[in-house]
């Protein structure tokens, strides 16, 4: 058993270095800390998506995080960041084209979902990404809304051809609330552990309507990111 499980491991780290071209020391006992200019959030990554979970692993190793902003906020949706080139932008500028240069792919996994709190990778839409290849850096975390099981019926009626929403996700949207619309769709590869509250003061942010859109008009960033113990 040992064995097979050491075998196993290796095969994560192989498909890994397929994505972001090289090798990522194991290091999955730890949780990700997200040091912002409005509080901590502390992010646990999924083992179930093990190549989005190395992946950033890797960039915040790297310090890629460290001074990025969160350039998309949209208040009972979810907050984005990732992008490289926000670090020193102008107000006004538009963002949310920056990132390393590959993708990682989808890792769909009916075990994670939009709930509040979730982490997920951004993406190019359908139209040139059919695969649903995820950006190479670029996430948002949920804040979502709580829904009434009536509000999801119409949603699966109106918006998710044909998809059902399963009880036990149900379950999660009428208490805590969430995004269902975007499962199966965008991948989750990690859960919000703490900081809850600086997710929804990130969320409530007053946002750019120019060429910046959803933009907050005061900058919201990431002091550092960095792997802390469990």
């Amino acid at each position: 058993m040992r064995n097979f499980l050491f075998i196993y491991s290796l095969g994560l780290l192989l498909l890994s270095s397929c994505a972001t071209g090289r090798p990522v020391p194991a290091d999955y006992k730890k949780d990700v800390l997200l040091r912002t200019n409005y509080g901590d959030m502390v992010l646990r990554l999924s083992d179930l998506t093990p190549q989005h979970r190395d992946n950033f692993i890797r960039l915040v190793k790297k310090r890629y995080y460290n001074g990025v902003l969160f350039h998309r906020v949209i208040r009972n949706f979810m907050i984005q960041s990732g992008d490289p080139d926000s670090r020193h932008a102008p107000g006004g500028k538009p963002l949310g084209e920056g990132g390393p240069a590959y993708t990682v792919p989808a890792e769909f996994n009916k075990q994670l979902f939009h709930r509040k709190g979730a982490l997920a990778a951004a993406r190019e839409g359908d139209a040139v990404n059919p695969e649903k290849a995820s950006s190479g850096s670029q996430f948002y975390i949920v804040q979502g809304k709580v829904w009434t099981n009536g509000g999801l019926d119409t949603l699966e009626a109106k918006r998710l051809n044909g998809r059902t929403i399963p009880a036990s996700y149900r379950e999660a949207y009428t208490t805590i609330g969430g995004t269902p619309h975007l499962d199966q769709n965008y991948t989750v590869f990690g859960q919000l552990v703490t900081g809850y509250n600086v997710l929804d003061k990130i969320a409530a942010s007053s946002t750019s309507k120019g060429k910046d859109h959803d933009r907050p008009i005061w900058n919201v960033r990431i002091i550092k990111a960095k792997m802390v113990k469990r």
